[in-house]
């Protein structure tokens, strides 16, 4: 493959670390790597590789250059510069929820919908971390019996929020362990030893934004006539999404069909041992890039329904490894404009 020019928005980042570690891991094909985040961050020293680089300020005429533009921000910050990015010549692959919903930008899982990737304007959307790691192993289920519903409970790591929450999860482990007082600003309570049923804000419909965003990127990438419900809820773990997923299905299956087709489908790990205490968890998830999935039983309430238990790295699968991937997918369709 050639070599291309690279840039990563919010570089020092939860996310945007991640995925400069990926870029190396899986050798991804670059010559040169722009890191690129506010002005008041201008000048900071990053490792990439064996070279020390040096963080610019992302504005008009930072990507005259680059090629391949990963933004790993928050929507504000995309709304602004993506265009711009674009308008210079780079593809942009954006992190953020600003253009998910948008019908004219594709929302891509590499697993899931690569064809769609065709459509791309110099602008994909990543989706929506629980979303991810959700519809990679539907996949292969909904083209073989058909997913008609689904109802998701979600169990996501604080890492989801970013760095301030990490960091506070972190203080208030210390606070308890020597008794000070806990306090919290990040979440609207303590999240050390509780759990909260909250994760963004709340809609007029009863639902939070993060519920209707799994209900709404499940229709654009899997299938619009799948009826989706969703509970989103907020955990004390550091880093890795669980997800307690109830399917129905309109073609009767097989359970062990059912495994077989996990087993065999890229990007999935299927971790299905009961008797021997195995099945997934964030604990042993960590700095994985498969989706794993266990639990995988029959519910016996509806003709054809199934309950799994899935869980991935969110800062991998969930967000810098599917941003990699769909650059990954855009140079094997060679939909990538060259500088």
């Amino acid at each position: 493959m050639d070599d291309y020019n690279v840039a990563i928005v919010g570089a020092l980042g939860a996310v945007g670390k991640e995925l400069a570690k990926i870029l190396i891991e899986r050798q991804f094909p670059v010559k040169t790597v722009k890191l690129l985040g506010t002005a008041a961050n201008e000048g900071r020293e990053v490792k990439f590789k064996d070279e020390i680089l040096y963080t610019e300020e992302a504005c008009k005429g930072a990507f005259k250059d680059v090629d391949i533009a990963f933004f790993c921000v928050d929507a504000e910050i995309s709304r602004r510069l993506s265009p711009i990015a674009v308008e210079e010549g780079a593809v942009v692959i954006d992190n953020s929820s600003a253009f998910r919903m948008d019908e004219r930008i594709p929302l891509v899982v590499p697993e899931v919908n690569p064809e769609s990737l065709k459509n791309h304007n110099g602008l994909i959307s990543n989706p929506n971390c629980s979303t991810i790691q959700m519809l990679v192993p539907l996949k292969p289920i909904h083209e073989k019996y058909h997913i008609k519903r689904i109802v998701v409970s979600t169990y996501q790591s604080v890492s989801g929020t970013g760095k301030n929450a990490i960091d506070e999860l972190d203080e208030q482990t210390r606070d308890y362990a020597n008794k000070n007082e806990i306090k919290h600003s990040v979440y609207p309570y303590q999240i050390l030893f509780n759990t909260l049923p909250h994760i963004d804000a709340f809609l007029d419909n009863g639902y939070t934004k993060e519920e209707m965003k799994m209900v709404n990127e499940t229709h654009k990438i899997l299938d619009e006539k799948i009826q989706v419900t969703s509970t989103t809820v907020r955990i004390p773990v550091f880093r890795g999404h669980s997800e307690s997923v109830n399917i129905e299905t309109e073609l009767p299956f097989d359970i062990d069909e059912i495994r077989e087709l996990l087993e065999n489908f890229p990007g999935i790990t299927v971790l299905d041992k009961p008797e021997e205490k195995l099945y997934p968890m964030p604990l042993f998830t960590k700095d994985t890039s498969d989706v794993f999935v266990g639990r995988i039983r029959r519910d016996f309430t509806v003709g054809n329904g199934l309950n799994m238990w899935i869980v991935a790295d969110n800062l991998r699968k969930g967000a810098a490894l599917n941003a990699v991937q769909i650059a990954e997918s855009l140079i094997d369709q060679n939909l990538i404009r060259r500088q």
